[in-house]
């Protein structure tokens, strides 16, 4: 039974689905495969991802291998009812409505779990948390995990002996990361903070803080949008590559000091905090496009704020010292609590490696140690052999001459 909003919005939820179908071929392939050799056949699979029509789409590819699939969201915010309820229609049994509370964000989680299902889906570790913690009764072949905050989690669930089976970290899929976090969550980010704000990025100081594939992304977007971009990063090898790019590199506090809008993608908590808030300027934008929300320490700023209220939807006030600080879609992810998240394009490469690490785990499990893992290259370059044919690129052929000259050591100087 299905824990959804409304139904009646099925029908909208179809011409969502549908349309991102559109720029999901590479999936689709994968979905006529399913359909015609039903690996997954009688298997119950259950997923806690967030509650869009690009995740839709997946399900509905699972299904077709013959899987018994439940889903609940991964985030309170990015739930899409109207997708939620076309699934419900289409025998997923989905709990998750969008604005739920913590408790009932929970209480979502455990009646996925209580599908008894083979295999897991995770979008930020939380369901594997439980098998590990409260759910231990339950026994899997295994899980997949989608993004970077999800597998920190696991690699120190590894390190510390936690880990009682084998997870597929897809976010570490080169098809995964390189272009679903980069291109996917740039894009994504900024759409978030404009539909928020309205406001023109052109002449902005944008801060980015976090140079991985994400900031990466983020930063490219803004200076691309006409910003003045500078990023904020602990690794020095990052640091020096964003100054390369262009961008200013400073401390978070200097950053903090000159920021119009500043865009927090750490993976890490408190990346904004009592010390930044002191020295920013009024009217500036916070924004987090890292999984959890808790990279603005939002306890902190309502807590020496006089007052907190809403301006518009998705934009927060806090009067801070005699300034405004204005916080977008509560300290949640931007991209899909005020956008509607990446790009069906980019998601299909990202879910056709979900799709395909569902199979991997049911053949290869036996074999598997409690441990986190990459799906094979192999499985990356059909898959991007496959975008890029789509996309109508074309793929350069060695001849066997130059395979031979590649696989040799006895050639050099002549």
């Amino acid at each position: 039974m299905s824990t959804i909003k409304d139904k009646n919005l099925a029908v909208v939820g179809q011409q969502e689905v549908e349309w991102a179908a559109r720029q999901m071929k590479v999936l689709e392939e994968i979905k006529t495969e399913f359909s015609n050799n039903k690996p997954l056949n009688g298997l119950n699979i259950g997923a806690c991802m967030h509650v869009t029509k690009e995740t839709a789409n997946l399900m509905l590819a699972l299904k077709a291998a013959g899987a018994n699939v439940a889903l609940c969201a991964s985030n309170p915010l990015s739930t899409k009812d109207s997708v939620a309820a076309y699934l419900a229609e289409n025998d997923v049994e989905v709990h998750a409505v969008h604005g739920v509370s913590n408790d009932e964000f929970f209480k979502h989680l455990n009646s996925v779990l209580d599908t008894k299902p083979d295999i897991t889906m995770d979008d930020g570790a939380d369901l594997v948390t439980l098998l590990l913690t409260d759910r231990s009764d339950i026994s899997v072949m295994g899980s997949m995990e989608e993004t970077t905050t999800g597998v920190i989690r696991l690699k120190s669930m590894e390190k510390n002996n936690k880990l009682r089976f084998p997870v597929v970290a897809v976010n570490d899929s080169d098809t995964k990361h390189l272009f679903d976090n980069r291109f996917g969550t740039g894009q994504s980010a900024m759409d978030g903070v404009v539909r928020a704000t309205d406001l023109l990025i052109a002449g902005l100081d944008v801060v980015v803080i976090g140079f991985g594939d994400c900031g990466k992304g983020v930063a490219e977007r803004a200076y691309g949008m006409g910003a003045k971009v500078t990023v904020v990063e602990p690794n020095s090898v990052r640091a020096l590559e964003a100054l390369m790019h262009g961008y200013e590199v400073k401390s978070s506090v200097n950053a903090a000091k000159i920021a119009d809008v500043i865009v927090s993608v750490t993976g890490n908590m408190h990346a904004l905090d009592k010390k930044h808030f002191d020295v920013m300027k009024d009217g500036v934008v916070l924004a987090n496009a890292g999984h959890f929300d808790v990279e603005i320490n939002l306890e902190a700023l309502k807590q020496d704020s006089a007052e907190v209220h809403r301006v518009r939807d998705h934009v927060e006030s806090y009067l801070y010292d005699g300034k405004e600080i204005l916080v977008l879609a509560e300290g949640r992810l931007v991209n899909l609590a005020a956008a509607t998240g990446h790009p069906a394009s980019v998601m299909d490469m990202s879910f056709a490696n979900q799709a395909l690490a569902a199979e991997w785990i049911k053949d290869n499990h036996e074999d598997l140690e409690p441990k986190v893992y990459t799906l094979p290259n192999e499985v990356d370059l059909k898959i991007a052999a496959t975008k890029l044919g789509l996309m109508g690129g074309e793929l350069e052929i060695l001849t066997k001459e130059q395979i031979e000259y590649l696989d040799s050591w006895e050639h050099g100087t002549s």
